[in-house]
């Protein structure tokens, strides 16, 4: 039964893929059967992935399959995911209050209110809660990170929310004070997407620019009293580190442990007796967390050789998202768990979930498994997942399938790619199908306007679909939009824009 898309691409392992859709195919995704639908319009920028749930009730209004849209002018809508028409919306700004400025950073512009991803439960609060974390302003010029708690029949705030992130931890780095950091929110923003696990959710940090002073930041609370739960620095004792991620949210395996790519910042070449970077800066690293008992902490992680110098050039692997791979067996019968991140230096790194690698000074001879300038351009995006292959799109490249052969190595030269490069930033890809041999892989050009792409997932020479392939424009849908992903589900495609959604489908 599909249960929606509730979370950043799909699951926490951030794969990307919805196994549920059956009415979308390979025969029918075509510019005769498919095409645009309706654009819905927002107030706003729209960079946070639409989220969707089928046949909810809504008070006095019946029952919808729901669309979940969330502005950078601070709002938050529920669609009716079929017609786009409004069921509900509400502010995440106070009274007297605005969407934060960009900060003197072009990186969202020209406001901030919710860039993330938020997450949905659908046993949380009467009906249903969806998690949202907004910046605003407020007429002293104070700003303002809060994390809300909405009821997603009615937008309305639950469990005492919202709720003010405020944080501090103990270390001697950026903007510290009596042996701890503080958490400065008009230092920050919400960039990568939010991950509930257990009951718990989970916030993570980026800097505007680069912008000091900043450090990295996870901040967990709970989902029913939205508590502070936990609080992690990840370069405490130094400075940057952020969580960028492209917008993909911190992936969690199934024991609930926490990956995530950090971007450039300190990093103790200096290491304990376990091999952990002695302060407990671990800036530009595959970070892993252990959750254990509620608690964050760093339980393992792999950093590169060189590690320092591609900090220093702002070559950083946290332009990128993590994925936790999905577990399988090679020829021998020997069960591989990884997860993998690429970056700026357009490396592909797969570490081992359960013995990452640390770091060597002299090599990368302790990972899983590197494959070196993989992609042609860095990478700003996360990838996807299905049928053993990983899917990635850097900067200027084509998107393209790497497979896992037989020893459980993935091979450097790719199964398939698309004819078409993808500008800045890339693509992070969306996949749909419940067969192996019916995978369609969809992607977006960051143009004016925005181009939607469907591939065959098993080749990508064989492109199904571009919304220019029509005449007159008739399935132009909006201009593009930085890092917005693909939502597919129910029969529809649904592609955030610099101004709206637009809605793709099967055609009357």
């Amino acid at each position: 039964m599909f249960k929606g898309v509730l979370t950043y691409h799909n699951d926490n392992m951030r794969t990307g893929r919805n196994s549920s859709e059956t009415s979308l195919t390979l025969k029918n995704v075509n510019s005769t059967m498919f095409g645009k639908l309706f654009v819905i319009p927002t107030d706003g920028r729209v960079d946070a992935q639409p989220l969707y749930a089928p046949n909810l009730i809504i008070p006095g209004n019946g029952t919808h399959n729901v669309l979940f849209v969330a502005s950078e002018h601070g709002t938050v809508y529920g669609f009716d995911a079929d017609n786009g028409s409004t069921l509900w919306h509400v502010t995440t700004l106070a009274a007297g209050e605005t969407a934060s400025d960009d900060r003197g950073c072009g990186q969202v512009t020209p406001e901030i209110g919710v860039t993330s991803t938020p997450v949905i439960d659908l046993t949380a609060g009467l009906h249903g809660t969806i998690y949202v974390v907004a910046m605003s302003k407020d007429s002293s010029s104070n700003y303002h990170q809060r994390l809300h708690a909405l009821d997603i029949t009615s937008g309305m705030e639950e469990f005492g929310g919202p709720v003010d992130v405020a944080a501090k931890y103990p270390g001697t780095g950026d903007n510290s004070q009596g042996g701890y950091v503080i958490f400065d929110p008009k230092q920050y923003k919400e960039r990568a997407g939010l991950l509930l696990v257990n009951h718990i959710l989970y916030t993570s940090w980026a800097s505007h620019c680069d912008i000091r002073p900043y450090t990295g930041w996870i901040i967990s609370y709970n989902e029913t009293t939205l508590a502070q739960q936990s609080v992690l620095n990840v370069t405490p004792n130094g400075n940057e580190g952020a969580i960028w991620a492209a917008g993909a949210g911190p992936a969690a395996d199934s024991n609930g442990n926490i990956y995530f790519l950090d971007a450039n910042g300190t990093f103790d070449t200096t290491l304990n007796a376990n091999g952990f970077p002695k302060n407990g800066d671990y800036g530009n690293a595959i970070v892993k967390i252990s959750t254990k008992n509620g608690h964050l902490a760093v339980s393992d992680y792999f950093n590169m050789y060189n590690t320092v110098s591609e900090s220093n050039v702002d070559e950083d692997l946290g332009s990128g998202g993590a994925m936790v791979v999905p577990t399988f067996k090679d020829s021998s019968g020997v069960t591989h768990a990884l997860v993998v991140g690429a970056g700026k230096d357009s490396n592909i790194y797969l570490a081992n979930r359960s013995n990452m690698g640390k770091f060597n000074p002299n090599n990368n001879s302790q990972l899983y498994q590197e494959l070196p300038t993989a992609i042609a351009g860095p990478v700003f995006s996360a990838p996807a997942f299905a049928n053993k292959r990983i899917y990635y799109a850097g900067v200027d490249d084509t998107l393209k399938a790497f497979s896992f052969n037989a020893s459980g190595l993935l091979d450097s030269t790719p199964a398939s790619e698309t004819s078409t490069q993808f500008n800045y930033p890339g693509a992070t890809p969306s996949i749909s199908g419940s067969s192996a041999s019916n995978l369609i892989l969809w992607a977006t050009e960051n143009t004016s306007p925005a181009v939607l792409h469907a591939y065959s997932a098993n080749n990508l020479s064989v492109e199904l679909y571009n919304s220019n392939q029509a005449a007159g424009g008739r399935d132009h849908f909006g201009n593009g939009n930085k890092f917005i992903t693909p939502t597919i589900a129910n029969g529809k495609v649904y592609v955030g824009t610099a101004n709206g959604v637009g809605v793709l489908g099967l055609l009357p």
